[in-house]
Order: C-alpha cells, then sequence, then structure tokens
C-alpha cells in the first residue's frame, strides 16, 4: 500500500485526502441535522465537498499569493452571513457551528500543504468528534459550575505561573531546600488529587464505595478513612466500608511511588516491594471484606459525596509548602544531631500528620545526605505510622461493628510492613 502511494502524484493525493474529509463532514452534517426541517441548513455532503474542492482549487491558482485562495473565502463567508440572517429570522436559531465547520473544510487544502498531513487529520478528526457529541458536552456542561472553572484557574496559576518565576536557589546555606523545589512538591501532589477530584465528580459522580475508596485514596487515605468510618453508622453495609478503609490505605502507597518516580526513580524502584506487596496484601483484605458483603445481603450503593472537597485551596497549598520547608529544615537537623536512629523515629512520629510533605523531602533531598537504605526505612517507618493513626481514627469515628475487621486489616497490612523492613 505505501509503495502505490510513492506512484501517485502529490497533487493528486493532496486532492483525493482534501475530497475525502470535505465529503465525510458533510456527510456527519446530514446525520446530526437528519430530523431538521427541509432548509434548515444551507448544505450537508455535497455542498461540504464542493467547499472542500473550491478551497483546494483556489489554492493551487496561486499558492504564493493567496489571492484567489482569500478572494474565495471572502465570497464564501459573505454568502454564509446572508445564510445567517435570513436563518435567524426564520427560524431563531443563532447557531454558528455549521457556518465555522464550512470554513474550516475550505481551508484544509493550504493546511494540507503549509503544514502536515497529521496535523489535517487531527483537525478533520476534532470536527468530527465535537460536532458528534454535542449532546454529551451538553450534559458535561451541566455539571459545572463557577467554582470549577475557579479551580482550573488556579491549577494553572500554581504550576504554569507560579513555577517558573521562583528562584532554584538554596534558602539556607547548606540545606537542599529552594523555594522551586518547595513549590515543585505542591504541584505534584494537588496534580495527583486534582485528577482524583476531576475523575469524582465527573466521570464517577455515582460512584460506590470501593470506587469512592480507590479515588479517595489517591486524593488522602486518611480523609477518605474518616469519611467511611464515618458512613458506617447507620449503614448494612459493614463489610464493604471496611474494604473501602483498607483500600484506599493500599491507593496511598501507589500514589506514593508515583511521586517516587517523578521525583527520584532510584528511590521509587528500591521502594517497589516495599509499596507493591502492602498495597496487594492490603487489596486481598479488601476483597475479603468486600465478599463478605456480597454473600451475606445484596450489594448496596453508597455515595460519599465529602470527597467531591475542592484539592486546590490556596491554604492547602501554602500549609503544604509550609510543612515540606518545615521537615526540610527538621530532617536536617535531627540528622546532623541525632543521626540514624533519629530519623528513624521522626519518620515514625511524623505518620500522625499528613505524610506527604515528609516523604516529598526525602523523595527530593534524601539522597544528597542519606544512604538509599535510610530513605527507604524512613518512607516505610512514615507510611507505618500513618496507618496507625488512620486505623485509631476508624476506631473512633467508626461504628463499633466495624472496629474489630478494622483492627485486622491494618494490623495485616502494618505487619508486612514491618516484615518487608526488617528481614
Amino acid at each position: 500500500m505505501h509503495n502505490l502511494i510513492e506512484y501517485i502524484p502529490s497533487d493528486l493525493l493532496n486532492f483525493l485526502i482534501v475530497l475525502a474529509f470535505s465529503l465525510l463532514i458533510g456527510l456527519e452534517q446530514r446525520v446530526h441535522h437528519i430530523h431538521e426541517k427541509p432548509g434548515f441548513l444551507f448544505g450537508t455532503d455535497r455542498t461540504f465537498t464542493l467547499i472542500g474542492i473550491l478551497g483546494f482549487v483556489l489554492y493551487k491558482i496561486s499558492p504564493e499569493s493567496l489571492l484567489p485562495f482569500m478572494a474565495g473565502g471572502i465570497g464564501i463567508l459573505l454568502l454564509l452571513v446572508v445564510y445567517y440572517f435570513i436563518h435567524t429570522q426564520k427560524y431563531g436559531d443563532f447557531g454558528i457551528t455549521s457556518i465555522v465547520i464550512a470554513l474550516l473544510t475550505y481551508s484544509l487544502a493550504p493546511l494540507l500543504y503549509l503544514n502536515n498531513r497529521v496535523l489535517t487529520l487531527s483537525v478533520f478528526v476534532s470536527i468530527i468528534i465535537l460536532t458528534g457529541i454535542k449532546e454529551d458536552l451538553k450534559s458535561f456542561a451541566r455539571k459545572f459550575d463557577s467554582k470549577e472553572f475557579l479551580t482550573l484557574a488556579k491549577f494553572i496559576i500554581l504550576s504554569g505561573v507560579i513555577l517558573p518565576l521562583l528562584p532554584k536557589e538554596p534558602i539556607v546555606p547548606g540545606i537542599e531546600l529552594s523555594l522551586y523545589k518547595v513549590w515543585l512538591a505542591v504541584i505534584a501532589v494537588s496534580s495527583i488529587s486534582y485528577l482524583s477530584y476531576i475523575l469524582k465528580k465527573f466521570v464517577f459522580p455515582d460512584a460506590g464505595i470501593i470506587l469512592t475508596a480507590i479515588l479517595g485514596g489517591l486524593y488522602s487515605s486518611t480523609a477518605t478513612t474518616i469519611i467511611l468510618a464515618k458512613k458506617s453508622h447507620g449503614e448494612k453495609n459493614k463489610w464493604t466500608i471496611v474494604a473501602g478503609i483498607i483500600l484506599a490505605t493500599s491507593m496511598m502507597y501507589l500514589r506514593l511511588l508515583l511521586l517516587a518516580f517523578i521525583f527520584n526513580k532510584k528511590i521509587a524502584v528500591k521502594l517497589l516491594p516495599y509499596f507493591l506487596i502492602p498495597a496487594f496484601i492490603g487489596a486481598l483484605v479488601s476483597f475479603f471484606y468486600y465478599r463478605k458483603d456480597r454473600e451475606n445481603q445484596p450489594k448496596e450503593s453508597l455515595r460519599v459525596d465529602e470527597t467531591d472537597a475542592n484539592p486546590l485551596e490556596l491554604k492547602t497549598a501554602l500549609v503544604f509548602g509550609f510543612l515540606f520547608a518545615f521537615f526540610s529544615v527538621l530532617t536536617d537537623y535531627i540528622l546532623e544531631h541525632y543521626g540514624q536512629k533519629g530519623i528513624e523515629l521522626l519518620s515514625l512520629i511524623v505518620g500522625v500528620t499528613d505524610i506527604d510533605p515528609f516523604v516529598l523531602n526525602l523523595f527530593q533531598n534524601g539522597l544528597s545526605k542519606m544512604s538509599i537504605d535510610l530513605v527507604v526505612r524512613s518512607v516505610v517507618l512514615a507510611t507505618i505510622g500513618n496507618n496507625i493513626i488512620k486505623m485509631i481514627y476508624a476506631i473512633i469515628w467508626g461504628d463499633k461493628q466495624i472496629k474489630k475487621p478494622v483492627i485486622t486489616g491494618f494490623m495485616i497490612v502494618i505487619f508486612t510492613s514491618l516484615v518487608l523492613l526488617f528481614f
């Protein structure tokens, strides 16, 4: 097939591409508006095909000056303006999608010659897709409110505006800490949290307990544990809630492993068994608890709306940045004055707080003054401390019926980490 194409003249091949794309765009317009009244559109398959051919011919007449092509474009634009005026008067429809598509079809030829076929194909596919998903876009837009665009704007400001402006030089001599590194850590965690937030709110708005645990674990396993524990009161799905709590912790390991690969692949590779095995064991425990609910009663769907909280609040980002800087200085101080044992004790204690700032500091700066084995031990100890505090949270806020299985599930995961750490 490739050899056959080589024997076709370039102009003929480009003409056939324009012809095919224009015809398909016109056919898509006919199918999309097949239930409209006669005369509602200015044209469909034949009209769009002829518009594409006209653009090709006028471009080829004078590809250097483009005067014939521009004159033809102005002529088509005037015709479309007249059509639009009459159309709005007769039908009261003020949409201009078909008009824009007609102008894009007219521009296929110069796009094909001046750029490349891949870009032309991308434009063609975009036209087809955007026309076909009109109703889906309307449905998707109904889920938005003004806060969503503010959230997106915040994310762009955090990552695309502030980060490039920050200096990379150390703030304090002798400590591997710069404003750029602090904010980069904020961006990394915010990106994963934002992705989880988008998936939960727009892709899986009616997520049940298990899916909520997966998405919530990517955002914050601690917050998800507290939310599910509170939901356990008065719910019949006790075992499924316990399964969700343990599964959120499994997702914590995967989230931290992803962050490790982003910041330091050497540490990430070393952490693979210490994170993947507890995550797998946690998933097995979660599946065991989930099956107990399925065996005892029909599955019920439980929505957990609290996980829709906005993950990009500026105050949250600033607090995270402060904690990252604080743990960076504290880690350097503890290492200098108390050595390895001090770092390990600090790692275990840090687990009762948000471990992300501490762990990210180790991913970015740990190898500058610590061995990779000490970094790995410290990260694993931090996750153990965090699992202990999550277990306590679940006991405090959860229904009394979930306390024993929660303790059992967390102890299995914690014991797995300890075995890996010491043996």
